[in-house]
């Protein structure tokens, strides 16, 4: 991507920016644990001007960084888990279309995220971004309410991935006793068991994952290819015609076009979140370069290979509503018992669930960050307590801790009503949805009212950034609609989707809680910002 040129005491010319980095580059080498440390030159640039401190160890190299962007969205292992609405309302073809003009989608959402994650590497992500770029006339209460709910959609979604794994768990335990009946306490007690291990690694293991990241991410492709190839070998098939073009509606919805735009919740769901790594940014090296290219790179690659696995999927699924009746719960665990026999479908789940779980243990990582930087920012109650960074292990332990603990507390609700509790992981959407809308209507109105004021970026959309920027602006818009609705029909209490109710309620606490302290306390990371 072209740099784009800004007025401000950090605007650096081409020639500028090959001295200055090979300047920090030789003086960081030459002191070793400073680089460690401080990052690069410009790292060290963009931190002093945001005004924040380094506080944490610049340890992910550009591998590394891109590895994590990988292992954490995880895109085709959490669309083969759970894809039960993409089939419900739509069928084969339909999960196939909504996959993909969802990947198009999102795919202007990810470049537009990227390019303001290459002008701020924070923590923060989206409410730092709103507060810098929106403007000054709305941003405090703009970038409070956005970041509430970034921290709601994060800790939503910390949630979600442990009761998948805990949920996969009793499947396979039904695969081998099918006189056994999964009892909601037993899968809250195997979410607790994946808290603890998502803990251990965070805090006590948090120095081996930087080491590991790459062999993660080959991990992650080995695991890939296997389940594709025992698939291709060994399941029935699916003639193409059906695959690509017979659409059902199992929902109840009597229009197949009304029940694609609903159906496309499972499409949306494996895409999500691919923007973590910009929670990250402050121990990445080189952020401003390189966190920008693994979310993006991390995206699209991710997203061709849930593409690939989508259509091996399709093929060897001989029934919709026999894989949707499959007494685990999850049509995957049908499709693989059609293929090989049961010592294989436990082999098989086994291997998606590995790589499932090192993306729960990265999500933590990042979920916490964000947490930890709108409390640095004064954003939340108790700010102090979940900012603190511990300062022998440069991490923020007690942000950790608490993302854990709320993941604990949210699956406790499971027992009580299954119903509120998918209502809470819905809502992971709809939230994420609105800190992108913001955050890109934001940079938007910068771009075109006082585009010299934007900070210099070293990934950038050029001159067709505003355009790109409007169709993601439309493409959220439209997905943050669809969100909403109920799965099936007729609608009972149980099948009402509850997120909206959720959202509204969570919109609202938001608003009393600026009011009540958030007007008073909270000034904005762009109060911290150097302009000149």
């Amino acid at each position: 991507m072209a740099d784009t040129p800004v007025k401000g005491a950090h605007v650096r010319n081409e020639e500028q920016l090959v001295a200055t980095t090979g300047f920090h580059q030789l003086e960081l080498e030459a002191s070793g644990k400073e680089g460690i440390e401080s990052g690069t030159g410009f790292d060290q640039d963009d931190m002093t001007r945001m005004g924040k401190p380094q506080e944490f160890k610049r340890n992910l190299r550009p591998l590394a960084a891109l590895s994590f962007a990988s292992v954490l969205q995880a895109t085709w292992e959490f669309i083969l888990i759970s894809n039960y609405e993409g089939l419900l309302d739509g069928g084969l073809a339909g999960l196939f279309w909504t996959y993909v003009w969802t990947f198009v989608g999102f795919g202007f959402i990810i470049v537009s995220l990227s390019e303001m994650a290459s002008m701020a590497p924070t923590s923060g992500g989206q409410y730092h971004w709103v507060s810098e770029f929106a403007s000054p006339r709305y941003q405090k209460f703009l970038s409070y309410i956005t970041g509430w709910m970034s921290v709601l959609a994060w800790q939503a979604g910390a949630a979600s991935g442990s009761f998948l794994t805990g949920t996969i768990i009793q499947g396979l335990i039904s695969v081998r006793n099918p006189d056994y009946e999964p009892q909601k306490w037993q899968g809250t007690l195997f979410v607790f068991a994946m808290i603890l291990i998502i803990y251990f690694f965070n805090v006590y293991a948090a120095s081996w994952m930087p080491r590991i990241q790459n062999l993660l991410l080959a991990l992650h492709i080995l695991c890939w290819v296997v389940v594709i190839v025992v698939l291709w070998a060994m399941a029935p098939r699916q003639p193409a015609k059906a695959v690509f073009t017979e659409f059902s509606t199992l929902g109840g919805w009597n229009n197949v076009g009304l029940a694609l735009m609903i159906g496309q919740i499972s499409a949306i769901y494996g895409s999500l979140s691919s923007d973590a790594t910009a929670h990250m940014s402050e121990e990445v090296r080189d952020a401003g370069r390189y966190v920008p290219i693994a979310i993006a790179w991390g995206y699209f690659s991710n997203g061709l290979m849930a593409l690939i696995l989508i259509i091996t999927l399709l093929f060897a699924m001989p029934s919709v509503q026999a894989a949707l009746d499959d007494p685990t719960g999850f049509p995957f665990i049908y499709v693989f018992a059609q293929a090989v026999p049961e010592a294989g479908v436990n082999g098989l789940t086994a291997i998606i669930l590995i790589p499932v779980i090192f993306s729960n243990i990265l999500f933590n990582a990042s979920t916490a960050r964000q947490t930890y930087a709108f409390a640095r920012d004064k954003g939340l109650p108790f700010s102090s307590w979940i900012s603190t960074v511990n300062a022998k292990r440069k991490l923020p332990v007690n942000a950790i801790g608490l993302s854990c603990v709320i993941s604990g507390l949210l699956s406790l609700i499971n027992i009580g009503s299954e119903t509120a509790f998918n209502a809470i992981i819905s809502l992971n959407v709809a939230a994420l949805m609105w800190t992108y809308a913001v955050s890109i209507t934001c940079v938007m109105w910068r771009k075109i009212y006082h585009p010299e004021t934007l900070p210099v970026r070293r990934w950038s959309l050029g001159k067709y950034g505003v355009w790109v920027n409007a169709v993601a602006l439309l493409y959220t818009l439209f997905a943050l609609f669809w969100s909403f609705w109920p799965t099936e029909i007729p609608v009972t209490l149980d099948s009402f989707n509850w997120s909206v109710v959720l959202f509204v309620g969570i919109f609202i606490i938001s608003l009393v809680m600026y009011v009540v302290m958030g007007r008073r306390v909270y000034k904005g990371p762009v109060v911290d910002v150097k302009r000149d």
